[in-house]
């Protein structure tokens, strides 16, 4: 596997500082793709001998397991920001961060909410991620992808079901390769002045002096995820080192020492006790991983 060209083999590698809540798991390969080719063979390798695998993006939006019996894959290498008059062309390991600043120095507007979002663009377009009442996929026009079959395919985001937090890319096997985005001309001065706001209420309302991974549930239709959960009294509630914050309820932060039963214990008892109140079925907007 190490003669791969194109990719980086770590084993028995630390998660640490690949997910935001700081969890300490631990991976038998961390493999950094740089090219397509290179992920292409590795993914042909892992399949040919047995070896499980997960695409993980910059590890927000998650919950990791303990330990992963197998291999983790970064798409680092895929991190490019291509811009064609309206279009931009980006790299599925570029992070949502820099997509924003490279469009709006080239005095495009559309994508001035995601500044802050901690993701890269693959997880983001697979998750639908999205603030202040936008999301990917109102500017996304198609995906290149790999499918099942190992083969690049492009496909037009007609073609895909996308709602709330939500595609189905991961139930069609694909891994997004890149994604092209379509922007309306803008100004980058009004742009940056609502970055600015945009970070400013950011700082206000979350917790971003502890390690999270953003919104735990989705808010449920005509109400908010954060208000119930300050109703049923769990604002603050601390189980081992993961803690309901205090700044805002539908963040879970860890406090120093949160393990990935910490934070799962910690989701199931706001569920049960918002359900026993309000008989409102909170769902989980952070995908959970329970490695065996």
């Amino acid at each position: 596997m190490k003669d791969i060209k194109g990719i980086i083999v770590l084993e028995e590698a630390s998660l640490l500082n690949n997910n935001t809540y700081k969890i300490p798991s631990i991976c038998k390969y961390l493999i950094t793709v740089n090219e397509i080719d290179g992920l292409i063979e590795l993914l042909k390798y892992l399949r040919n001998n047995n070896i499980k695998y997960f695409i993980l993006g910059a590890g927000s939006n998650v919950v990791l397991g303990d330990y992963f019996d197998g291999a983790v894959i970064k798409l680092n290498g895929l991190n490019y920001v291509n811009i064609n008059d309206l279009d931009v062309v980006v790299g599925a390991g570029t992070m949502m961060g820099r997509l924003t600043m490279k469009t709006v120095e080239a005095n495009l507007t559309g994508l001035e909410w995601a500044i802050n979002i901690p993701g890269t663009v693959g997880g983001s377009i697979v998750g639908n991620a999205g603030a202040y009442n936008s999301e990917m996929f109102d500017s996304l026009v198609s995906i290149k992808v790999l499918n099942d079959n190992l083969e690049i395919q492009s496909i037009k985001k007609e073609d895909l079901i996308y709602n709330y937090r939500h595609t189905n890319i991961k139930e069609l096997k694909l891994v997004v390769l890149e994604g092209t985005f379509r922007l309306d001309k803008g100004n980058k001065e009004e742009s940056l002045e609502l970055i600015k706001d945009r970070c400013e209420r950011r700082c206000q309302s979350q917790p971003l002096d502890m390690p999270s991974a953003g919104s735990v549930f989705r808010n449920p239709d005509g109400d908010y995820a954060g208000r119930l959960i300050e109703q049923v009294g769990l604002k603050g509630k601390t189980l081992g080192g993961a803690q309901i914050s205090l700044k805002h309820a539908n963040f879970i932060v860890n406090t120093g020492s949160a393990t990935s039963k910490d934070i799962k214990n910690l989701i199931e008892l706001v569920q049960k006790e918002v359900k026993d109140k309000f008989d409102i079925d909170l769902i989980v907007e952070q995908e959970i991983l329970d490695w065996k």
